[in-house]
């Protein structure tokens, strides 16, 4: 397990850097990049195995209540304290550190208590964050993450607000799903009414860890404010109809001033990380975003899918500016871009990613990945027409379908026939997964895609599982696209670039777009082709998008409650 390495390489000792976290559902990443955006360093905890005193399972705790899915906020503190540790072993110089950003998992909140502004700009450099902070700085120890599925009384609710499902994509980008922030917060405001009138303000996880580096509550930042529910995604402006029907009028204090674009200074760090960690006292702090757009940020170049292949399964398109509004739609998402005003990130999200592969390993392959992978090269392309679904979590596309359910398509593929699990092999789970899982995505593309957009024609993967290459040989198949990789830093590189970019405006008095500092980069140059379509293949899984979409409706009517 990689826990803190700097790589040999084109740095000097002399030139600034720049560092990007990613705080994650299972851990924080610190990614360290020159001004020539070379990374020249990463460190890594992992909640579980670095911190086993919070008792979280994969970076969560699950219950008491159905469907609630916390992490406590102690926690994240503790692990930036412990990673900054990491990073002074191996020999990390902090002063050459110029501009701090990040990301964090999308839709999570921190609930601020009415003592955090002084707790947070009166830090004692002589004690962590941990100790200064919980419990006293906030309201809720536990925050609710992007797993939790409790709030769908709310999420009808908001939708029947504002005028249906759609009417509410149109507005925010995304129709109301149980993890969004707005349902979470109205969900606390009708169950826990103290907690919520001592609550100061409310942060998304991306906003709380600049709050950290600032010494004061930071504001929250576009692209992932695209997540609440709570913003119009054209305007950049919250909605005020739906900040009272979420949290009432006192909802705006709450969150503060309006979102603010990525790239921006917030503010110079704070003297707790000058004093304990000798810090530069000019570093800037920048807006951080949400790990979806950061990855955008690190990894892709417009025309570009991106396979975000982490907790969750993510697939991310890139939508530059057009004289139209992106169509927007209830099966997908629609972010404000982080760095480029009037473009935007298309997203297609399922909780059950790596979690749902890694059961199947563990059932079927001996939780051995290299019997997985062997598993999945023994069965042909498109398995004998076997269509599995699997869903040990409460899905998010299609909205929460559970349990695992198989059928198989006749030779035509005309029609579909129901199996029971005892009917399927054994061996052949480990390909159905990643064929279910990918075919979900391919029969979706094609709706989120841009009016006359060319067809797309590379693959960009990232996250744990992208380095196996039977998962990327797959998607080349499934998706008909060539795939490639781009380093595998990911979100924190992204984090990275955002806080180079931050500074490098402000060097440049205020000008200059992120697609101008990029391009003097050579980001082409860092991408990889991994793995080619096979065109027999390709044709196997394009007879197959159709079979899918029937089976996966029958599951939804399965799976639907049952009247009275």
């Amino acid at each position: 397990m990689l826990r803190a390495r700097t790589f040999d390489g084109p740095d000097r000792d002399d030139l600034p850097l720049f560092l990007g976290l990613d705080l994650s559902t299972q851990g924080l990443k610190a990614v360290l990049v020159t001004e020539e955006s070379n990374v020249v360093h990463e460190s890594a905890v992992r909640f579980d195995q670095d911190l086993p005193h919070y008792g979280t399972i994969n970076g969560a705790i699950i219950g008491p209540g159905e469907g609630e899915v916390t992490s406590p906020v102690k926690m994240w503190l503790e692990a930036f304290d412990l990673i900054m540790t990491r990073m002074k072993a191996a020999g990390v110089d902090f002063s050459r550190i110029l501009g701090i950003s990040g990301d964090g998992q999308q839709h999570g909140s921190v609930f601020w208590s009415a003592e955090a502004e002084t707790l947070l700009s009166n830090l004692d450099s002589s004690k962590s964050l941990a100790e200064q902070l919980a419990p006293i700085a906030f309201t809720l120890q536990k925050s609710p993450i992007w797993q939790d599925s409790s709030t769908t009384r709310e999420c009808r609710e908001i939708e029947e607000a504002v005028g249906g499902p759609q009417a509410l994509a149109d507005l925010t980008g995304s129709r109301a799903y149980e993890r969004f922030t707005g349902t979470q917060i109205r969900k606390i405001r009708r169950i826990d009414p103290e907690r919520y009138n001592a609550t100061s303000r409310i942060s998304l996880v991306s906003s709380f860890m600049p709050s950290v580096f600032l010494g004061t509550v930071a504001p929250i930042e576009i692209s992932d404010a695209s997540g609440m529910n709570l913003m119009d995604v054209l305007t950049y402006k919250w909605d005020d109809k739906l900040l009272n029907f979420c949290g009432g009028p006192e909802l705006r204090s709450k969150l503060g001033p309006e979102p603010v674009p990525g790239g921006t200074v917030l503010g110079r760090i704070s003297p707790w990380w000058v004093q304990r960690w000798q810090f530069n006292p000019g570093c800037v702090i920048a807006p951080f975003t949400g790990d979806n757009p950061a990855t955008v940020i690190a990894l892709s170049a417009p025309g570009d899918a991106i396979l975000s292949l982490g907790t969750s399964t993510t697939l991310l398109l890139s939508i530059p500016p057009t004289d139209t509004p992106p169509k927007r739609f209830t099966s997908s998402h629609l972010l404000s871009h982080p760095t480029t005003y009037d473009a935007h990130i298309a997203m297609l999200c399922y909780k059950n990613g790596a979690l749902a592969r890694e059961q199947v390993r563990n059932k079927y392959a001996n939780g051995d990945w290299s019997k997985f992978n062997e598993l999945v090269e023994q069965s042909p392309a498109g398995n004998g027409g076997l269509l599995g679904y699997y869903f040990p979590l409460p899905e998010i596309i299609p909205p929460n379908v559970i349990g695992s359910h198989f059928f198989l398509a006749s030779e035509d593929e005309r029609t579909i026939k129901r199996l029971f699990e005892e009917e399927v092999s054994s061996t052949a789970h480990p390909r159905a997964i990643l064929e279910s899982q990918f075919l979900s995505i391919r029969s979706r593309i094609e709706a989120i895609l841009p009016e006359h957009a060319p067809p797309l024609q590379r693959l960009v993967v990232c996250g744990g599982s992208s380095a196996n290459p039977v998962i990327r040989q797959l998607a080349a198949d499934v998706f008909g696209m060539r795939v490639f990789v781009a380093g595998k830093e990911g979100a924190a590189e992204g984090g990275a670039q955002l806080a180079r970019y931050a500074w490098w405006r402000e060097q440049n008095g205020g000008k200059g777009t992120f697609e101008e500092m990029r391009a003097l980069d050579g980001v082409e140059e860092r991408m990889k082709c991994v793995a080619e379509p096979r065109l027999e293949n390709v044709k196997i899984y394009a007879s197959l998008v159709d079979p899918y979409r029937e089976g996966e409706q029958r599951v939804v009517e399965m799976c639907r409650p049952r009247a009275g």
